[in-house]
């Protein structure tokens, strides 16, 4: 017997008019693009905030990782902790931790408080996350659930082509603390717009950790779980080193990597809204594609991006593969547990954020000891071990 039927029923959620629904979705959105800036914008301005509190650029990236361990460990906890706490109060006091946490870096006077500050930022996105990536159940009719988790998952790819490079030109021009204050503004329309449009959303379940644990009995969450595990590490082994990959085995200029990545951005948006639309038909086939489209993409770098058009092409190609990776792999979650969503969703979050920690962190070893090479043949291997992986849960009846 899987979790799935072990668990009880959802909590009936009120009648909410379609229209009222869609907004609730669309606030959602705003804070996953908020998020997802908050915690990449300092990848843009590690050297001018080095320079203003005397720390390496090294030190300085600090402001990347700690926030993304945090909310490794925050995905789990930050519900088992608050128990049937109504998630709709839950959502608004992490983003006003979050509109809090962005003005305290914006005013620290030194680089510890900096990075406390950022400890904060970490709980609220992995708190956040746990509860926004399985809200689309219970915002949108059945029929609309893949749309609507595409919707929220857009504010992903949103943000990476527009919130980060917007706030880092933000940044260069005004100074980085100006940057950190427009996040925390932000963050503050967010807690209003969730404020006015969420519905009440009592507590489906209380997280505790052996309904975390028990979860790993249901076949296609183990399967979600390690395909996750295997896309994210392998990609961002990857994509953490793609501008030198153009420079040095495309031969791209350095003054086209900005735009290409913009490129790609937008492809991954396309990717995202792709995805959605096919996830409403076919799930198995459509990860499936997804993990097989990354494991071919990465590794014909090798093969066709040895010059400017074939580096470019690939690049874009990768973009829309990885852009369906998110909403592909939560609709894969709440298809195989579809009674325990939040619980399911919170190991989904943490151990997506652990995994770009430790895909980045490992690329960097490779690049280091071996060559470029060697982490786009390790990004495709582990896309298609992910593949392999999802293959196996062919005859899964969740899937049909």
């Amino acid at each position: 017997m899987t979790t799935a039927e072990q668990t009880p029923a959802l909590t009936k959620e009120p009648e909410v008019p379609e229209k009222s629904r869609w907004l609730a979705v669309s606030a959602v959105a705003l804070g996953t693009f908020l998020l997802v800036t908050a915690e990449q914008l300092p990848i843009g301005l590690l050297t001018s905030v080095g320079s203003a509190l005397s720390v390496s650029e090294g030190t300085a990236g600090l402001m990347v990782t700690v926030p993304s361990i945090v909310a490794a460990f925050a995905a789990p906890l930050v519900p088992m902790l608050v128990g049937s706490l109504d998630r709709r109060v839950l959502l608004i006091a992490l983003m006003t931790l979050m509109t809090v946490s962005n003005l305290a870096t914006a005013l620290a006077p030194n680089f510890g408080i900096l990075v406390a500050s950022r400890v904060v930022v970490g709980i609220a996105i992995g708190g956040f996350w746990a509860v926004a990536s399985g809200l689309a159940i219970r915002l949108a009719s059945p029929d609309d659930v893949p749309r609507a988790t595409a919707v929220i998952f857009g504010g992903v790819g949103a943000a990476n082509v527009f919130g980060v490079p917007l706030g880092t030109l933000l940044g260069d021009f005004t100074g980085w603390r100006i940057a950190f204050t427009s996040l925390s503004v932000l963050a503050l329309i967010t807690l209003v717009a969730l404020l006015v449009v969420l519905p009440k959303l009592v507590a489906a379940q209380i997280i505790r950790p052996k309904l975390l644990m028990e979860q790993f009995r249901n076949p296609g969450v183990r399967v979600g779980i390690i395909a996750t595990v295997l896309i994210v590490f392998g990609h961002f082994a990857a994509y953490t080193f793609v501008s030198p990959a153009l420079q040095k085995l495309s031969g791209i200029d350095e003054s086209y990597v900005g735009p290409l990545l913009f490129g790609f951005g937008v492809a991954g948006l396309i990717g995202n809204f792709a995805a959605g639309s096919a996830l409403s038909r076919q799930v198995f086939r459509t990860v499936l594609i997804i993990s097989v489209a990354l494991g071919i993409a990465m590794p014909l770098f090798l093969l066709l991006g040895q010059n400017k058009v074939g580096g470019a092409i690939l690049l874009i190609i990768w973009g829309l593969s990885y852009g369906g990776v998110s909403v592909g792999l939560q609709t894969w979650m709440i298809k195989s547990a579809p009674k325990a969503v939040e619980a399911a969703s919170s190991l989904w979050v943490a151990v997506f954020n652990l995994s770009i920690g430790l895909g980045a962190l490992v690329g960097g070893f490779i690049v280091d000891m071996l060559s470029l090479n060697g982490v786009l043949w390790l990004g495709g291997a582990c896309a298609l071990l992910a593949a392999l992986t999802v293959w196996t849960a062919r005859g899964n009846q969740a899937f049909r």
